[in-house]
């Protein structure tokens, strides 16, 4: 959603210290619509109590953004200090003209609890880390010029939570920092005023269900209410409505449209295409942005659907939270051009599909991926395993759910709710169950390690194969692979309900972006390479183990998606591995440029592509001169099918020694097996064998290999 928003920068002086700041106006005069005030920009901050605000503020910080980019920089940001309780924000500003009907203040996220006073009055608190507060500020709002004076406090560390309530909590982060990491808005209307639309596609009907909630304080009246459908792309107005319902004084009531779209254009991450609409009443107009398109899962093919045809999702994760506290970051997650390559590349990647992964970033995140064409699984950042410094109970969890949804339901982008990861609870089932119904488009939901509470829902799988030698015993090794199942294992309660499965993470193969390995991978790289192996070693493993096990995963068609994990994460590299190193990372290694590491990049971006393969061969030794028949998966994850030579080859180093083809025809979303006879060389010795074929990508030809090294021993 686009709103109109004034911020010219003044200097403004308070308690005796000079501090830049943005200074919002804003004309409220009768019969315009609504006003959207950006409050963005740089804000005085200082730490202190709970419960008392500063006498005098001596830092800086920017909105949105996180306190430890605060001038000058406090000390121990983001871990439990006994130099503070709370940070403190306050910035001014003024609005010309007089006061409206309608003043809410829209803080869109913002950790620890947050608490607001305008002009020395209290407006009330919030204490959800991750979905928006709506304040009413009428009564306290002053207007014709007059400068106002906003203070918001935020707990310093998640302690200040209450144990019941979701805080973030993530067994591999270090750092909780505090912060208003997203935007924060006063929105000025009349009365009557839109409280909230919901868009509801139905592509069948070629048409759009429209839920728009609206509210007044005045006594009971007909009035106009207008609905224009246009391209956002173009402008170019498909459709419109109009109404003229009546409503009684303080009645809050929700009216139901079904809008035709003639020649309707469907979203999709191949053209995401997006629609805006416009809402208005005699005193209001809201605009914002929705997608024709529709998500399930089908539970007996086990497959995802995306405008009624089965769809195969390739992707990643971002763990948004945990990038927060990496030392790189600095104000790239609130850049929107980084934001955007960021998601660019990923595309590049082959990838259609995001979990953004236990945690929210800030909703210009959600304005790109419906542009860039990404779907979003979206996870509540909630995750317990057994047992965790916090207890959410369901009554906690439920408003918390009503505000995310609220908040996400218009982004075609995002296709399934996540309750949480990997986590033993029942409290997400009772909580995603008692709001489901607020969503009308009945996207899934992911449970996940829980049970899945509905047959049109999915579950995760996180088949880390790799994981078994982190302890330093019990090595896994490619050439264990023919043991292993097409079909991932689940948890116990997983089993309960037979719904698709989306492998949203594997490998257990992380390297920090210097190429040293995590304190996770340590004895397992010791193990493969040796203790003394080099960075670009290391990173060339890691890339073709990555991509031998992403094509394994796809190629055996048991999953809806496979999902990288993980595209954006921390890196925390020490001299040695320690307790408190990364346990995970990205595959970067220019964060400002978005480089991906090079092996990475060729090898994983292959394994994703949309027709990809799977050499399913996987020993290790192979006797000089013995006879093997070698099997190549084929799978095409286009809707049309597809055609070519497929060609087996085996090189010593530079020299080739074998080569052979096969030409390979796939129907649309399928997959084809092909055998090739080959004879192992019977000199002894390293050896490579590659499949190999040429697709036709974005237009320009590219060759899609799957690789395996072995050796031929007499």
């Amino acid at each position: 959603m686009k709103h109109q928003r004034v911020i010219p920068v003044v200097l403004l002086l308070s308690v005796g210290v000079v501090f830049a700041a943005t200074w919002a106006t804003a004309s409220t005069r009768p019969m315009l619509p609504r006003k959207v005030v950006s409050l963005d920009g740089t804000w005085q901050v200082e730490q202190g109590s709970m419960d008392r605000v500063p006498q005098s503020f001596s830092h800086t910080g920017v909105v949105p953004g996180l306190l430890d980019m605060a001038q000058p920089a406090f000390q121990e940001v983001g871990k439990k200090s006994p130099q503070r309780e709370a940070f403190w924000y306050r910035r001014t500003f003024k609005v010309d003209g007089p006061v409206p009907a309608v003043a809410i203040l829209k803080i869109h996220k913002a950790r620890y609890g947050t608490k607001v006073l305008l002009n020395g009055s209290l407006v009330g608190e919030h204490l959800p880390c991750f979905t928006p507060a709506y304040m009413d500020v009428k009564k306290q709002l002053k207007g014709d010029g007059q400068e106002n004076e906003l203070v918001i406090r935020v707990g310093a560390n998640r302690e200040s939570i209450p144990q019941d309530m979701p805080t973030g909590w993530d067994f591999e982060k270090y750092l909780y920092i505090p912060g208003i990491y997203d935007s924060v808005e006063l929105i000025l209307t009349g009365t009557v005023h839109i409280v909230r639309v919901q868009t509801v596609p139905d592509l069948p009907g070629s048409s759009v269900r429209v839920l728009v909630t609206l509210r007044t304080d005045r006594r009971a009246a007909m009035f106009p209410l207008d609905l224009t459908i246009r391209e956002a792309p173009s402008g170019r107005q498909v459709a419109k409505e109009t109404a003229n319902p009546g409503m009684y004084n303080n009645e809050e009531k929700t009216f139901d449209f079904k809008i035709a779209i003639k020649d309707c254009r469907l979203w999709s991450p191949e053209d995401p295409f997006l629609y805006e609409l416009e809402v208005s009443t005699y005193m209001d107009k809201l605009k914002l942005r929705f997608g024709m398109r529709s998500f399930r899962f089908d539970r007996e093919s086990g497959r995802a659907f995306l405008n009624g045809k089965p769809y195969f999702m390739r992707g990643t994760n971002v763990c948004i939270y945990r990038f927060f506290e990496d030392a790189n970051r600095g104000d790239l997650p609130w850049r929107a051009d980084w934001v955007r390559r960021l998601h660019q590349q990923f595309k590049w990647m082959h990838w259609n599909s995001i979990r953004y992964c236990i945690g929210f970033p800030p909703e210009i995140w959600y304005d790109i991926a419906d542009e860039e064409g990404l779907m979003i699984q979206d996870e509540f950042p909630i995750w317990l395993l057994d047992k965790a410094p916090e207890n959410p109970k369901a009554e906690k969890i439920i408003p918390e759910y009503t505000e995310w949804m609220r908040e996400r339901w218009n982004h075609p982008c995002v296709v399934i709710w996540d309750a949480q990861n990997e986590s033993h609870t029942s409290e997400t089932g009772k909580a995603l169950q008692a709001v489901r119904q607020l969503d009308l488009s009945n996207r899934p939901w992911e449970n996940g390690w829980a049970a899945p509470q509905a047959p049109t829902d999915c579950v995760e799988s996180h088949p880390y194969l790799f994981s078994r030698g982190w302890q330093g015993k019990n090595f896994f090794h490619l050439s264990d692979m023919p043991k292993v199942s097409g079909v991932p294992g689940l948890q116990a309660a997983q089993k309960k309900l037979k719904v698709p499965i989306i492998i949203n993470e594997y490998d257990w193969l992380w390297l920090n972006r210097d190429g040293t390995p995590t304190c996770l991978t340590t004895k397992i790289y010791e193990n493969l390479l040796g203790p003394s192996a080099t960075a670009d070693q290391r990173r060339m493993l890691r890339a073709r183990l990555v991509a031998a096990l992403t094509e394994f995963w796809r190629c055996h068609r048991d999953c809806a998606g496979v999902l990288h994990f993980c595209g954006l994460g921390y890196a925390r590299a020490g001299d040695k591995p320690r307790p408190e190193g990364g346990a995970t990372s990205d595959d970067f290694i220019d964060l400002e440029k978005l480089i991906f590491e090079p092996h990475f990049a060729q090898y994983v971006r292959e394994a994703f592509s949309p027709v990809g393969l799977m050499l399913d061969f996987w020993a290790a030794e192979v006797p000089c001169g013995s006879k093997q028949a070698v099997k190549v998966f084929v799978v095409n994850d286009l809707d049309r099918e597809w055609s070519g030579t497929l060609q087996l080859r085996i090189v010593h180093g530079d020299k080739q020694v074998s080569a052979q083809s096969q030409q390979c025809k796939v129907s649309a979303l399928d997959r084809a097996i092909l055998t090739f006879n080959e004879t192992v060389p019977g000199e002894p010795g390293d050896y490579t064998m590659i499949a190999e074929l040429a697709e036709l990508v974005s237009g320009k030809a590219e060759t899609i290999r799957s690789l395996r090294d072995f050796k031929a021993k007499k």
